[in-house]
Protein backbone atom coordinates (compact mmCIF):
# COMPACT_ATOMS: atom_id res chain seq x y z
CA UNK A 1 0.00 0.00 0.00
CA UNK A 2 1.34 3.46 -1.00
CA UNK A 3 0.52 6.24 1.38
CA UNK A 4 0.47 9.85 1.28
CA UNK A 5 2.83 12.30 2.84
CA UNK A 6 1.20 15.65 2.13
CA UNK A 7 1.55 18.46 4.00
CA UNK A 8 1.67 21.84 3.48
CA UNK A 9 0.60 25.70 5.42
CA UNK A 10 -1.94 28.33 5.14
CA UNK A 11 -5.52 28.36 5.26
CA UNK A 12 -5.51 24.86 2.46
CA UNK A 13 -2.74 23.45 4.39
CA UNK A 14 -3.44 19.17 4.38
CA UNK A 15 -2.26 18.44 7.62
CA UNK A 16 -1.39 15.07 8.89
CA UNK A 17 -4.50 13.89 11.10
CA UNK A 18 -3.41 11.02 14.06
CA UNK A 19 -6.21 8.77 15.02
CA UNK A 20 -6.84 9.41 18.50
CA UNK A 21 -7.23 6.86 20.96
CA UNK A 22 -10.03 6.75 22.97
CA UNK A 23 -9.30 6.75 26.90
CA UNK A 24 -10.36 3.36 28.85
CA UNK A 25 -12.23 5.18 31.46
CA UNK A 26 -14.31 6.94 28.51
CA UNK A 27 -15.52 3.06 27.06
CA UNK A 28 -16.22 1.94 30.42
CA UNK A 29 -18.63 4.61 31.10
CA UNK A 30 -19.90 4.26 27.81
CA UNK A 31 -20.43 0.12 28.17
CA UNK A 32 -21.58 0.97 31.74
CA UNK A 33 -24.66 3.62 30.03
CA UNK A 34 -25.56 0.36 27.92
CA UNK A 35 -26.14 -2.27 30.25
CA UNK A 36 -28.16 0.45 32.62
CA UNK A 37 -30.44 1.36 29.79
CA UNK A 38 -34.00 1.22 31.29
CA UNK A 39 -36.26 -0.08 28.32
CA UNK A 40 -39.77 0.34 27.72
CA UNK A 41 -42.70 -1.83 27.03
CA UNK A 42 -42.21 -4.49 24.59
CA UNK A 43 -43.97 -3.92 21.27
CA UNK A 44 -47.81 -5.84 21.31
CA UNK A 45 -47.14 -7.24 17.55
CA UNK A 46 -44.79 -9.92 16.76
CA UNK A 47 -43.68 -7.56 13.54
CA UNK A 48 -41.76 -4.58 13.07
CA UNK A 49 -45.04 -1.98 12.05
CA UNK A 50 -44.56 -0.89 15.76
CA UNK A 51 -41.07 -0.06 15.07
CA UNK A 52 -37.80 -1.89 15.49
CA UNK A 53 -38.77 -5.00 18.56
CA UNK A 54 -37.38 -4.55 21.72
CA UNK A 55 -35.17 -8.02 21.71
CA UNK A 56 -33.10 -6.79 18.71
CA UNK A 57 -32.65 -3.20 20.33
CA UNK A 58 -31.53 -5.34 23.57
CA UNK A 59 -29.21 -7.95 20.82
CA UNK A 60 -27.65 -4.61 19.41
CA UNK A 61 -27.24 -3.20 23.16
CA UNK A 62 -25.56 -6.68 24.14
CA UNK A 63 -23.33 -6.35 21.27
CA UNK A 64 -21.85 -3.01 22.16
CA UNK A 65 -21.69 -3.49 25.62
CA UNK A 66 -19.45 -6.53 25.68
CA UNK A 67 -18.34 -7.45 21.94
CA UNK A 68 -17.79 -4.57 19.91
CA UNK A 69 -13.80 -3.88 19.40
CA UNK A 70 -13.13 -0.21 19.00
CA UNK A 71 -9.09 -1.05 19.57
CA UNK A 72 -9.55 -3.25 16.53
CA UNK A 73 -11.10 -0.52 14.54
CA UNK A 74 -8.73 2.52 15.79
CA UNK A 75 -5.73 0.07 14.72
CA UNK A 76 -7.37 -0.59 11.16
CA UNK A 77 -7.81 3.44 11.04
CA UNK A 78 -4.36 3.92 11.86
CA UNK A 79 -2.90 1.91 9.50
CA UNK A 80 -3.95 3.97 6.58
CA UNK A 81 -2.90 7.56 6.00
CA UNK A 82 -5.44 10.35 7.50
CA UNK A 83 -5.97 13.84 6.90
CA UNK A 84 -7.57 16.89 7.81
CA UNK A 85 -7.70 19.96 5.63
CA UNK A 86 -10.40 22.74 6.48
CA UNK A 87 -13.03 23.45 3.39
CA UNK A 88 -15.77 25.62 3.18
CA UNK A 89 -14.74 26.92 6.82
CA UNK A 90 -15.36 22.91 8.57
CA UNK A 91 -12.33 20.75 9.01
CA UNK A 92 -12.84 17.90 6.27
CA UNK A 93 -10.92 14.52 7.66
CA UNK A 94 -10.13 11.95 4.95
CA UNK A 95 -8.44 8.85 3.88
CA UNK A 96 -5.62 9.45 0.96
CA UNK A 97 -3.84 6.40 -0.37
CA UNK A 98 -2.19 6.46 -3.70
CA UNK A 99 -1.41 3.06 -5.90
CA UNK A 100 1.92 1.95 -6.24
CA UNK A 101 0.88 1.77 -10.15
CA UNK A 102 1.42 4.59 -12.20
CA UNK A 103 -1.36 6.52 -13.90
CA UNK A 104 -3.98 4.93 -11.40
CA UNK A 105 -7.07 6.84 -11.90
CA UNK A 106 -8.35 8.66 -8.72
CA UNK A 107 -11.49 8.21 -7.16
CA UNK A 108 -13.40 9.80 -4.11
CA UNK A 109 -15.14 6.98 -2.16
CA UNK A 110 -18.47 8.48 -0.10
CA UNK A 111 -19.67 6.56 2.82
CA UNK A 112 -23.32 5.84 3.74
CA UNK A 113 -25.68 8.90 5.61
CA UNK A 114 -24.99 7.78 8.30
CA UNK A 115 -22.24 5.78 8.23
CA UNK A 116 -18.59 6.08 8.29
CA UNK A 117 -15.13 5.53 6.47
CA UNK A 118 -14.38 2.37 7.93
CA UNK A 119 -17.33 0.67 5.93
CA UNK A 120 -14.86 1.32 2.92
CA UNK A 121 -11.92 0.14 4.62
CA UNK A 122 -12.01 -3.33 3.37
CA UNK A 123 -12.10 -2.11 -0.46
CA UNK A 124 -8.55 0.08 -0.26
CA UNK A 125 -6.17 -2.22 -1.11
CA UNK A 126 -7.95 -3.87 -3.79
CA UNK A 127 -8.33 -0.57 -5.68
CA UNK A 128 -4.97 0.78 -4.94
CA UNK A 129 -3.25 -2.56 -5.66
CA UNK A 130 -5.21 -4.57 -8.02
CA UNK A 131 -2.30 -7.02 -9.24
CA UNK A 132 -2.08 -8.41 -5.92
CA UNK A 133 -5.79 -9.38 -5.93
CA UNK A 134 -5.96 -11.32 -9.53
CA UNK A 135 -6.26 -7.85 -11.16
CA UNK A 136 -4.02 -5.76 -13.45
CA UNK A 137 -2.14 -2.44 -13.15
CA UNK A 138 -4.58 -0.78 -15.47
CA UNK A 139 -7.14 -0.99 -12.29
CA UNK A 140 -5.53 0.76 -10.45
CA UNK A 141 -7.29 4.00 -8.90
CA UNK A 142 -5.81 6.54 -6.11
CA UNK A 143 -8.55 6.02 -3.40
CA UNK A 144 -9.80 9.05 -1.48
CA UNK A 145 -12.34 8.65 1.61
CA UNK A 146 -13.46 11.49 3.11
CA UNK A 147 -15.88 11.53 6.01
CA UNK A 148 -19.31 13.69 5.91
CA UNK A 149 -19.52 16.53 7.41
CA UNK A 150 -20.80 15.80 11.07
CA UNK A 151 -19.73 12.31 11.02
CA UNK A 152 -16.11 10.77 12.35
CA UNK A 153 -13.25 12.72 12.49
CA UNK A 154 -14.88 15.42 10.13
CA UNK A 155 -16.21 19.04 12.14
CA UNK A 156 -19.48 19.50 12.92
CA UNK A 157 -21.31 22.09 10.51
CA UNK A 158 -22.68 25.23 12.63
CA UNK A 159 -24.83 26.59 9.60
CA UNK A 160 -27.38 24.91 7.73
CA UNK A 161 -26.70 23.97 3.77
CA UNK A 162 -24.61 21.05 4.36
CA UNK A 163 -26.85 18.94 2.46
CA UNK A 164 -25.69 16.99 -1.16
CA UNK A 165 -24.93 19.89 -3.08
CA UNK A 166 -22.46 21.94 -0.53
CA UNK A 167 -20.97 18.50 0.27
CA UNK A 168 -20.00 17.75 -3.56
CA UNK A 169 -18.48 21.23 -3.73
CA UNK A 170 -16.56 20.34 -0.61
CA UNK A 171 -15.70 17.16 -2.39
CA UNK A 172 -14.52 18.47 -5.88
CA UNK A 173 -12.55 21.11 -3.98
CA UNK A 174 -10.80 18.28 -1.66
CA UNK A 175 -9.47 16.48 -5.33
CA UNK A 176 -8.50 19.72 -6.84
CA UNK A 177 -6.37 20.69 -3.19
CA UNK A 178 -4.42 16.78 -3.95
CA UNK A 179 -4.07 17.46 -7.46
CA UNK A 180 -6.43 15.64 -9.39
CA UNK A 181 -8.33 18.29 -11.19
CA UNK A 182 -9.44 16.01 -14.03
CA UNK A 183 -10.59 12.27 -14.96
CA UNK A 184 -11.83 11.75 -11.58
CA UNK A 185 -14.48 9.25 -10.78
CA UNK A 186 -16.66 8.93 -7.66
CA UNK A 187 -18.79 6.19 -6.13
CA UNK A 188 -21.00 6.32 -3.07
CA UNK A 189 -23.17 4.10 -0.47
CA UNK A 190 -26.76 4.89 -0.06
CA UNK A 191 -29.76 7.16 -2.03
CA UNK A 192 -28.59 10.74 -0.72
CA UNK A 193 -25.06 9.92 -0.95
CA UNK A 194 -25.64 8.58 -4.77
CA UNK A 195 -27.40 12.28 -5.29
CA UNK A 196 -24.25 13.92 -3.95
CA UNK A 197 -22.28 11.90 -6.27
CA UNK A 198 -24.37 12.42 -9.37
CA UNK A 199 -24.10 16.04 -8.89
CA UNK A 200 -20.36 16.11 -8.42
CA UNK A 201 -19.76 13.96 -11.36
CA UNK A 202 -22.00 15.86 -13.65
CA UNK A 203 -20.92 19.45 -12.25
CA UNK A 204 -24.25 20.39 -11.07
CA UNK A 205 -22.84 21.20 -7.40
Amino acid sequence: MSVTSEESTGPTAIRPFPIPVTPEAELEALRARITNTRWPDPELVADFSQGVQQAVMQELARYWATEHDLRGFERRLSAVPNFVTEIDGLDIHFIHVRSPHENALPVILTHGWPGSVIELLNIIDRLTNPTAHGGSAAEAFDVVIPSMPGYGYSGKPRDLGWGPVRTARAWDALMTRLGYTSNSHSNSQDVESQDLRDRSVSGRA
